[in-house]
């Protein structure tokens, strides 16, 4: 199972068009068979421009004030639809990343949390039916985030889930003084470790960014 937790990293992302591939070509996704492929276009010591193809995924919507409650009831609604609580009964293999959609809020608002499991390779044309109603699928043409990018940037500096506010707000600041285009009022955490594992987690956090993407040099 993964489950978003303990570190995080940035990722400013320009698209999520992303093929299903093997995770033997991606060190950091090492718990699951197969993950989310991208094409690496640059990077720096900060951060990464990647390219991702289209892909379907199954998703789910929890409100709540705290992310950690939301995304724990989300997370056992999907596990539930993968676990075979679909209209064929069929145990889908689990993959990496899993998504959650955060909008941004004061801190005592309740807020709407949208998580995600990819669907594996052999599911993305004719995924079972889940039994939940709450329980959708996802794909290019109605996630609109993922709709119309093409890269996305990873800034790879690792914190804890305490520091993670300031230092996403110190990334934005970085992106606004290069007058980098992406949408605002959202961001995507990607997470490809199971919730067991306490150490060397590999946590990514999304910028959906639109035109062109910036790269290492032109942040000089």
């Amino acid at each position: 199972m993964i489950y978003l937790s303990g570190l995080l990293g940035f990722l400013f992302m320009l698209t999520a068009e992303a093929g299903v591939g093997n995770s033997s070509a991606m060190p950091f996704c090492s718990e699951t068979e197969q993950c989310l492929m991208f094409d690496l276009i640059c990077e720096s010591d900060e951060y990464e421009v990647r390219h991702y193809d289209s892909v379907k995924w199954v998703s789910t919507t929890e409100r709540s004030i705290f992310m950690e409650m939301a995304a724990m009831k989300a997370f056992k609604r999907l596990y539930k639809y993968i676990d075979g609580g679909n209209e064929k009964g069929k145990k889908i293999e689990m993959t990496a990343p899993v998504l959650i959609k955060m909008v941004d809020k004061k801190f005592w608002q309740k807020s709407e949390y949208t998580m995600s499991f990819l669907l594996p390779a052999e599911d993305q044309e004719n995924p079972p039916t889940p039994t939940d109603s709450n329980v959708k699928f996802v794909n290019k043409a109605d996630f609109h985030s993922f709709k119309t990018f093409k890269t996305y940037l990873d800034l790879c500096s690792r914190i804890s889930v305490f520091g993670f506010r300031s230092k996403k707000d110190f990334f934005v600041l970085q992106l606004d003084s290069i007058n980098a285009k992406y949408s605002k009022g959202f961001h995507f955490g990607a997470g490809y470790n199971s919730p067991m594992t306490m150490f060397k987690r590999h946590n990514e956090v999304w910028f959906v960014a639109e035109g062109e993407p910036v790269c290492p040099d032109e942040w000089e």
